[in-house]
């Protein structure tokens, strides 16, 4: 049993048991967090659309980080102009502990 779930403007297919990074969630950590179904497949049933709000997929919330480092460095040749900058993405670590239809 699978789902698509959609959670911080990106989908992810997600199993029982499976622990994934997300944008950053406003939620504690080691809480219980209800993730937006699209669709969900058990077998040969699909369901999706308004039969996919009847789906429940709860997630834990393991822990928050950020991301590695990224380096933006930008310059005009000839011009004496250079601009470094750092950024790191703050994440939410989730895992997966139930998918239930109906």
């Amino acid at each position: 049993m699978y789902a698509i779930v959609k959670t911080g403007g990106k989908q992810y297919k997600v199993t029982e048991g499976l622990v994934f990074e997300t944008e950053l969630l406003n939620a504690e950590v080691n809480s219980a967090v209800e993730l937006d179904v699209v669709l969900a497949a058990d077998g040969d049933k699909v369901v999706t659309g308004a039969d996919a709000a009847n789906v429940k997929v709860i997630a834990t919330v393991v822990e928050h980080g950020k991301g590695r480092k990224i380096n933006i460095f930008t310059y005009k040749a000839k011009k004496n102009v250079r601009k470094r900058q750092g950024h790191r993405q703050p994440y939410t670590k989730l895992k997966v502990t139930s998918i239930t239809i109906g």
